[in-house]
């Protein structure tokens, strides 16, 4: 396997400049997933990567070869297709081994990787089949294994599970993470679903507008989000985000409360300087529906609006001018607009600058 390295990378389509100088490493063995909503650059990175893309300005190395003017054969790479991109007049077992036959590998090497490839990912009963007798997820695994029987030093995948139902998508996410781990491989995915970000990735990089919003693990990327976009963008439902202003103290004033915050968590401006209050739907906790958190400040609302999920419910109720939505555990009937006492965890509130949006976390 091998690592991979942007440098001040651009991408120019005529007069709009679709990547605005982007630098990452991903180390050898490491799941990144670029994640981020439609248009912000991540199959474009992507497809520079794999050579389907020219490269507008900066150097891309895999490994230690510069990379730029490589054709995609060279670089050791193989790319999984949202698509599958599958031959469908071929069986499985040709699927699997035709990119190697036209690249004039010896056919005992052939079988070997295919037979490999096809016990790890469970298709050998299915080699005489072609692609049409086979479910997505069974189609999705002959994509992946295609892929691994390359051998290459970097895998790239573009939304491979966006054509897959709900059940189908968890359980062959699964399967690609213990896949990974197994075969010690470099990963680069592609996603605009932040929950695969947030499930597959050893490290995230998030991407707004063709540049690098954030990179972290998992973990940072959603409790100390960069700025405002990352942290609306990463979790479901998104963060609740209310005006508010720097109070007395540790305190932040919104909607007419004082919320306390823990001291030296924030670097908070002078008093009366306007933020944004950043509030995660499980940090807003419902009377008798989770733990009281201990600093925090209680409010009380109508209910405009409650999802029953079955282990839970999202709650919709205005705070101010805000419509905000709180998590219910084990939850209950409610009448219509029903009034609940709500508390708002301190502790796990965010801060952010109301002018740059980024976040005030030490």
């Amino acid at each position: 396997m091998a690592t991979v390295t942007l440098r001040d990378i651009v991408k120019i389509y005529g007069e709009f400049v679709a990547i605005k100088g982007v630098d990452l490493d991903i180390e050898d063995g490491t799941f990144v997933v670029l994640v981020g909503p439609s248009g912000c650059g991540k199959s474009t990175i992507l497809r520079m990567i794999a050579g389907l893309e020219t490269i507008s300005h900066g150097e891309l190395r895999i490994g230690d070869k510069l990379v730029n003017d490589l054709p995609s054969r060279d670089r050791g790479i193989s790319m999984v297709f949202q698509s599958y991109a599958l031959y469908p007049h071929m069986s499985v077992k040709d699927n699997l081994g035709f990119g190697l036959r036209i690249s004039g590998v010896p056919k005992t090497e052939i079988e070997r990787r295919r037979a490999e490839a096809a016990t790890m990912l469970g298709l050998s009963p299915y080699m005489d089949r072609r692609p049409s007798q086979l479910s997505g997820g069974q189609r999705q695994r002959v994509a992946i294994g295609r892929a691994m029987v390359r051998e290459p030093q970097v895998f790239l995948f573009d939304e491979p599970l966006s054509n897959l139902d709900a059940k189908l998508r968890n359980q062959t996410r699964i399967e690609i993470k213990k896949l990974q781990r197994q075969l010690g491989a470099t990963v680069v995915f592609v996603t605009h679903d932040q929950v695969e970000a947030m499930t597959l990735a050893d490290r995230i990089v998030v991407l707004d507008d063709g540049r690098v919003a954030q990179i972290g693990t998992p973990l940072e990327v959603f409790e100390r989000p960069a700025n405002l976009f990352v942290a609306g963008f990463m979790g479901s439902p998104s963060m609740n985000f209310i005006a508010g202003e720097i109070g007395a103290g540790p305190v932040i004033k919104a909607a007419g409360l004082e919320i306390p915050v823990p001291p030296g968590r924030f670097n908070l401006p002078a008093a009366g300087t306007p933020v944004v209050l950043g509030v995660r739907p499980e940090d807003i906790v419902p009377e008798g529906h989770g733990t009281r958190p201990e600093l925090g400040a209680d409010f009380i609302a109508a209910v405009n609006f409650a999802e029953m999920l079955g282990n839970e419910s999202l709650l919709f109720a205005d705070f101010g001018d805000t419509e905000i939505v709180a998590r219910m555990q084990h939850p209950r009937a409610l009448e219509p607009n029903q009034n609940l006492k709500f508390r708002i965890d301190g502790a796990r509130v965010h801060v952010f600058d109301k002018q740059n949006q980024n976040s005030l976390l030490r």
